[in-house]
């Protein structure tokens, strides 16, 4: 317990250098957000410095692996593969800003590195035997094997592209991936299996909590695709290289949420001409309803932490 909190602390107190350092070099960068004029209340965060994903992801990492050292496999290829992801996300935003437009990769081109690096975990799933899904809330547990080659390339799609879909208002993409990672670790540490990886998701909730003091409405960065594409990769190696892979869903609604909302308006839209919400995903249509981004941050982040409690208790 001691190490998990030494190296929770040295992660906090990392991704609050580097926040500090990052933010005044993003805008000598002129590295600034070019926001989406559809979201009328967003108008006033144009040039925002963006990729505050680079400090609290890179921090988990490095002072993870110092303390847990590159022994355990399973932390340092979660320690790759989001990094992986963060690096697809960090192409995404560097083209944007080159573009001068909120345009970087292609559709196409985000799916193929996406899915490399999914199927590239999915496969060391597969050869390291690490197959096994536990059922939340009961004892129950069963083997997919080659199964996992399919499964995890779509839950690490879906998981990425979610927590992308929620990162759209203040603090809310980090909020709910703190809350998320806190509860996964304990979650892991309770189940006694993984120590290494239960460890990285602390120092990604504490590097989180200290991005979350520049990025809390109003913020003076922005995560970028860098930190969500990141922090989506991370989440689904945490659930998946530990059996946890159902809990991702559950654990992770809101993001789920993000992801469902999208899909029902454009579907709806498509086939009636109207709208489900007054603007997806659904954090939007909250917002046009009148509550604050610090607000439905809130919220969503308690959402998590009292999901995460119940899957806790029933470990018990």
């Amino acid at each position: 317990m001691k190490e998990y909190l030494a190296a929770a602390l040295l992660s906090f107190a990392l991704s609050f250098i580097l926040c500090l350092a990052e933010i005044p070099l993003l805008r000598r960068m002129k590295a600034g957000q070019n926001i989406l004029g559809y979201v009328k209340e967003h108008k006033g965060k144009s040039g925002t410095p963006t990729m505050g994903g680079l400090a609290f992801l890179l921090s988990a990492s490095v002072i993870c692996l110092l303390f847990h050292g590159f022994s355990d496999k399973p932390l340092y290829v979660s320690v790759a593969i989001g990094l992986g992801f963060m690096l697809v996300g960090f192409l995404d935003d560097f083209m944007k800003l080159r573009h001068k437009e909120n345009l970087g990769l292609t559709a196409w081109q985000k799916i193929i590195f996406q899915t490399a690096v999914a199927l590239s975990a999915s496969l060391y799933c597969y050869f390291d035997g690490l197959t096994t899904v536990f059922v939340p809330f009961t004892d129950f547990a069963f083997d997919v094997g080659w199964g996992i080659i399919p499964l995890g390339v779509f839950v690490f799609l879906a998981a990425v592209n979610s927590v992308n879909l929620t990162d759209g208002l203040d603090g809310l993409a980090g909020n709910s991936a703190a809350a998320y990672f806190l509860s996964m670790g304990l979650i892991i540490s309770l189940q006694s299996r993984f120590a290494a990886v239960a460890g990285l998701c602390f120092c990604l909730t504490a590097a989180l909590a200290a991005y979350l003091v520049f990025n809390t409405n109003r913020a003076s960065v922005f995560m970028g695709d860098t930190g969500s594409l990141g922090l989506g990769g991370f989440a689904a190696c945490v659930g998946i290289f530990t059996g946890n892979l159902l809990y991702i869903a559950v654990v992770g609604f809101v993001f789920v949420l993000s992801s469902i909302t999208v899909i029902v308006q454009v579907i709806y839209y498509k086939k009636t001409g109207k709208r489900v919400f007054l603007m997806a995903p659904v954090h939007h249509h909250f917002q046009e309803k009148g509550y604050s981004e610090g607000k439905i941050s809130y919220c969503y982040g308690l959402i998590t932490m009292l999901l995460g409690a119940l899957c806790l208790f029933a470990l018990l």
